[in-house]
């Protein structure tokens, strides 16, 4: 797994539960994130919950750093961001999570993302401690995220801008060219060829509308040589007499 000492500090404000930071460590780690710091854990630190809501992501737990207050977990960072709705009395500019992203990927000076508790979120002075503040857009009649599923927006977001990340893409399939012009109409006319005699373009007064139908509908997918190929195994196997 790569990950990287570049990417934010995920900050966990007063959690709750050690399964929640067992799962945000584990959103953390599916996007190349291994700094966590935990303010004021309700249960303490270690939690004997967290190691098995992370599901692997060990190397993060191990290394989550414990702090009293929120200014002195984020006190070496010059963009904290604070993950919360709008709160009132607090003028701050506010993003979206791929907005952040962009600003930290390159950003000079370390960078802290701010999430609060499960159940009430950051409070109004947690917020103030923040240069700036992320929201989700989010269903209004329906707003609740849990901690985990925040985690893993700013941190899939990151991931995205962030070129140190190193994370793998999927393996990339061959897609083989479409198949030439030639290999398509003997398709098209091997087709033809089996439905003339079932009488399958008659009336002859609809025949040409069918045959251009049916030579539209067999044009439109880009068939590759294979994808012909395949197909006209398949009619020819139609057309055998059953056993």
């Amino acid at each position: 797994m790569t990950t990287t000492e570049s990417g934010p500090v995920i900050v966990l404000v007063r959690p709750q539960l050690g399964e929640n930071i067992g799962k945000a460590a584990r959103a953390m780690l599916n996007f190349g994130l291994t700094r966590m710091r935990l303010v004021a854990p309700r249960d303490g630190w270690p939690n004997p919950s967290a190691g098995p809501a992370a599901a692997g992501a060990d190397v993060v737990l191990a290394n989550a750093e414990v702090y009293e207050t929120l200014a002195d977990a984020v006190a070496d960072c010059a963009h904290v961001y604070a993950t919360t709705v709008r709160k009132r009395g607090v003028t701050k500019p506010v993003l979206t999570p791929e907005e952040a992203a962009k600003e930290t990927a390159t950003a000079v000076g370390g960078t802290a993302f701010v999430f609060g508790p499960e159940r009430s979120g950051l409070e109004t002075d947690d917020v103030a401690l923040a240069r700036k503040i992320i929201t989700v857009p989010i269903n209004p009649e329906f707003g609740s995220l849990n901690l985990a599923q925040a985690v893993i927006l700013c941190a899939y977001e990151w991931s995205k801008h962030a070129q140190a990340a190193g994370l793998a893409q999927p393996p990339a399939e061959e897609i083989l060219p479409p198949a030439p012009q030639e290999e398509l109409e003997g398709l098209i006319a091997q087709i033809t060829e089996h439905l003339e005699p079932r009488d399958y373009f008659k009336p002859a007064g609809r025949a040409h509308a069918t045959r251009l139908t049916l030579r539209n509908m067999l044009t439109k997918p880009a068939w590759n040589h294979l994808e012909v190929r395949t197909m006209r195994g398949v009619i020819t196997a139609l057309m055998r007499t059953p056993r």
